[in-house]
């Protein structure tokens, strides 16, 4: 029997989730724990990134083998909301305890992304997830079955939802033109790589990090547009052609990039030295010598939209790399 302190309970917006392990042994206590912790609301103040790192830890050593368990051993989900007088059954799965392990990794494998910050904190639990996409960040002001699809495609390795990706673009183009505040942060990064991965087409996969051998318009608009943030960044202590000019440049990119381009050619003469003036025209022109014959874009479509969003942070993670952010 499950009490309302259960560990074996999770609450998100107005759904609950009951979840249990056929077995009480090793692996299914372990599994019921890291359960808990993927969902995102038992971070340690003095290391956030633990728990969630142990959850990844628990579901590869139950996928490969060290953490045994037999082939009936099964993981029950249970969701839960309520409808009028009455509890709706939102969700319900019986998963093969191994094989639900497959389906976390690849949740994180798919969500991995490069993290160049000092303090990591964890990006991937349900709970990040969604609030990064919500207005305020608030998880509760979440749409009702947001929480149930995203969950879905975690649980049972499905594409992750097309409402979660746009919810995921608008907020960064509501946050783009705000002063000194960088939209593309790490989950929603991770977000476009894993949805654009998982779906069923022929575009080239996203890499975690970096990847000058991707040659998709979008993506390459973004790493441009990154190289001529940072130009100015370096030259002036400013970001105005990200807070005028990313909106327009990741949707409509034919109309704005001449502009910008012109601009940053005043600002890389401002730089006092000379090998990084070297260092960004020679990374101007690799990327530029990779964009079509035919010039920009006219329009990028959502998904070549999130392109350019994934290649701007991609690139940005880069400087820090290199150590010359």
């Amino acid at each position: 029997m499950l009490d309302e302190n259960s560990r074996n309970k999770y609450i998100i917006g107005n759904r609950t989730f009951l979840f249990w392990a056929s077995k009480d042994d090793e692996a299914g206590q372990k599994a019921e724990d890291s359960f808990f912790s993927l969902f995102g609301f038992n971070e340690q103040k003095d290391d956030p990134n633990k728990n969630i790192e142990q959850v990844r830890k628990v579901f590869e050593a139950i996928y490969k083998g060290s953490l045994k368990t037999n082939l009936e051993d099964t993981f029950y989900i249970l969701g839960l909301a309520p409808n009028a007088a009455r509890i709706a059954v939102t969700y319900w799965a019986e998963i093969p305890l191994r094989k639900f392990a497959e389906t976390i990794c690849k949740h994180f494998d798919d969500m991995e992304v490069s993290d160049t910050r000092i303090e990591k904190k964890p990006y991937m639990s349900l709970r990040n997830i969604i609030s990064t996409v919500t207005l305020g960040g608030n998880v509760s002001d979440a749409t009702p079955n947001l929480a149930d699809t995203v969950a879905k495609s975690i649980f049972e390795g499905l594409p992750y939802p097309q409402t979660l990706f746009a919810s995921c673009i608008r907020r960064i183009r509501a946050e783009s033109g705000e002063k000194d505040k960088n939209a593309i942060q790490i989950t929603r990064a991770a977000i476009i790589k894993a949805y654009l991965n998982r779906l069923n087409n022929k575009e080239q996969k996203i890499k975690v990090m970096l990847d000058k051998d991707n040659t998709n318009q979008g993506y390459l608009y973004g790493r441009l547009f990154a190289v001529l943030d940072k130009i100015q960044e370096e030259a002036n202590n400013q970001h105005s052609i990200r807070e005028r000019y990313m909106n327009s440049a990741s949707s409509t990119p034919a109309t704005v990039f001449s502009t910008i381009l012109n601009l940053s050619n005043h600002h890389i003469e401002n730089l006092k030295n000379e090998g990084r003036k070297i260092h960004f025209e020679k990374l101007k022109q690799e990327i530029i010598s990779k964009i079509d014959a035919d010039g920009f874009k006219a329009q990028l479509d959502l998904q070549d939209q999130g392109r350019f969003f994934i290649g701007y942070y991609h690139q940005r993670q880069d400087f820090f790399t290199n150590n010359i952010e």
